[in-house]
């Protein structure tokens, strides 16, 4: 009897475990098919469906060079008065036109990138 109980509480303790089993190997499937294994390298990566991504810019550092270059230039161009109005539309257009340019300069994107 003390044989049988000890062989049933071992049975009991096994059957968790043996039942864990199958859900970790389909996750380490799942990590694979998704392609968590590839490497991020750079600005170039593939999506989960295969497809090459590309890492753009979002044209901040061009937004702020030509706002400070359009504010300089606006200042000087703006001759009456106390020249605010000149410093600040040049500010404004500056940052649109310094952003625009970062951004086609930069993502200039290989054929394979979407």
């Amino acid at each position: 009897m003390k044989n049988m109980m000890l062989a049933f509480g071992a049975a009991t303790m096994a059957i968790p475990v043996a039942a864990t089993v199958a859900p970790v190997q389909a996750e380490a499937q799942r990590y694979y098919e998704r392609g968590y294994d590839r490497p991020y390298s750079g600005r170039v990566w593939q999506d989960r469906r295969g497809y090459y991504r590309c890492k753009k810019s979002d044209g901040t550092t061009g937004m702020l060079v030509g706002a400070a270059g359009g504010a300089i230039l606006g200042r000087e161009l703006d001759g009456r008065g106390d020249k605010a109005v000149g410093t600040i539309l040049g500010a404004a257009a500056g940052a649109i036109l310094g952003k625009k340019i970062e951004q086609n300069i930069i993502n200039k994107r290989p054929r394979y990138c979407r």
